[in-house]
């Protein structure tokens, strides 16, 4: 260990706790716990769709900022982001009849994992990452060569029944379309739109992780009160509905859904997020079968959440304290960015969209130069540092056999949500300390043969 002291995390894709909404959390609760009307339903089984003053304020909210139609039943409560995904391919996936899962690399790579325990192992495949957020001439043409090297195969019996109110979707194309974790990028209007359109060729679910879309800020001026349009992009169903239905789309599940969460706006203890789809999918989902036996997830924390959306405390404290505090820290860390690591050839992208106003999420995502690797730089960091920062290898599409592989070892993803603002300068000074011992005396550092705690690296969200 160097003389560096006090360990900094800079992996951790958590809100900071001087940003969780405490205070409205406890009143809220109190409300909740004083008024009979609400806290019996609150404390009972929740209907399956989902605790219906919660979907009503959500509504209320979604509608307007994406400026769009109010419909509470396009709206199913879950238990977190990550445990909707997994509610989503019980219900709408077939291990026999899906053929294929489609991560855009760099990925969250934890979403990997909930993949494989969907029966996937081996058949979750990365397509490449463009300026625009995704490449869709790569991912086409995967899809294409599956889709001809299945044509040839007689089909097995499927693995489950789809039953009334689910259908089964050839392939299945996971996104994070604003803010992307770990690179930072939102797609392109555009790109959005040929995605839905790809996803109906192909008979593909994208399921969309919208979860920093209300974390957006403009890169110059106040977060508070400046937006721009960058900022409020259509969500991928909002496009897919305004298309209308498909004619093959009998049922009218559409092809694309937005999955939503309160983790990284309000805490991820809560564990309640939600999805917007079509009605018909949307209800499909509130009948996966541990929703319709335990009742609607987190039906407690939904009736706490309501209140905190029909108050208005939730969009003052993201507008007054969230926002502005992203805002700031962001910033800070672009400042030592350009003072500490640019001089060294690190590179980094700036603005969401290209040559774009803002920015947002949690994460930004380093280039390092061609002779140093991430995972070296993550172990030195970690061993004479007592810095965590992601290497870029955590972020490669796990489970991809056979398809294409992508590298990311010149890769390193920091959090700027996490730490304090002192930690988060301090932490980007070690981080050159570390680039300029490794460009100085770089055998010295492989020779030794560092290793990186996977209990250390597993903290990432």
């Amino acid at each position: 260990m160097s003389l560096a002291v006090g360990r900094i995390n800079l992996v951790r894709g958590w809100p900071a706790p001087d940003l969780l909404p405490v205070n409205h959390l406890s009143d809220a609760t109190q409300r909740v716990l004083s008024d009979h009307s609400i806290y019996e339903p609150a404390l009972h089984y929740g209907d399956d769709p989902g605790y219906r003053p919660l979907r009503e304020a959500l509504s209320d909210w979604l509608s307007t900022h994406y400026n769009v139609s109010r419909d509470p039943d396009r709206i199913c409560i879950s238990g977190g982001a990550s445990q909707n995904i997994a509610c989503i391919l019980q219900s709408f996936t077939d291990p026999v009849y899906t053929r294929a899962i489609w991560m855009v690399a760099p990925c969250y790579y934890l979403a990997c994992t909930i993949f494989r325990d969907a029966g996937f192992e081996g058949r979750i495949r990365g397509f490449s990452e463009d300026e625009e957020g995704i490449d869709l001439v790569e991912l086409e043409e995967g899809i294409k060569t599956i889709d001809e090297q299945q044509q040839a195969v007689i089909s097995p019996k499927l693995f489950k029944d789809a039953g009334r109110y689910h259908k089964f979707y050839r392939h299945v194309i996971y996104v994070v379309p604003t803010c992307a974790n770990p690179s930072g990028k939102t797609m392109s209007l555009r790109r959005r739109k040929d995605l839905v359109n790809l996803a109906r060729k192909y008979d593909a679910l994208v399921i969309c992780d919208d979860v920093y879309d209300f974390l957006q800020w403009p890169l110059h001026g106040s977060a508070e009160n400046l937006e721009t349009p960058e900022m409020h992009l259509p969500r991928l169903c909002d496009i897919d509905l305004a298309m209308g239905q498909a004619p093959e789309d009998k049922r009218g599940f559409g092809y694309a859904v937005s999955n939503g969460s309160f983790s990284k706006i309000v805490g991820p203890g809560m564990r309640t997020g939600w999805l917007e789809s079509s009605k018909a999918f949307s209800f499909g989902l509130s009948q996966t079968g541990s929703t319709m036996s335990g009742g609607s997830p987190s039906q407690f924390c939904a009736a706490i959440l309501a209140e905190l959306l029909r108050t208005g405390n939730l969009q003052t404290h993201l507008s007054k304290i969230i926002l502005p505090t992203l805002q700031r820290r962001h910033r800070l860390l672009m400042e030592a960015f350009h003072q500490h690591l640019a001089p060294l050839g690190v590179q980094c992208r700036e603005s969401s969209l290209p040559n774009g106003t803002s920015y947002g999420g949690y994460f930004v995502w380093l280039t390092l130069p061609q002779d140093i690797p991430s995972r070296l730089v993550a172990e030195v960091a970690l061993h004479k540092e007592n810095l965590i920062v992601g290497n870029g290898a955590m972020f490669e599409v796990h489970g991809n056999n056979g398809g294409k592989h992508h590298n990311f070892n010149r890769h390193i993803r920091l959090s700027f949500a996490y730490v304090s603002e002192d930690e988060l300068v301090e932490g980007v000074q070690r981080l050159r300390n570390v680039i300029q011992r490794i460009r100085d005396k770089p055998q010295q550092y492989v020779d030794q043969n560092l290793d990186l705690p996977v209990n250390l690296l597993d903290t990432s969200k």
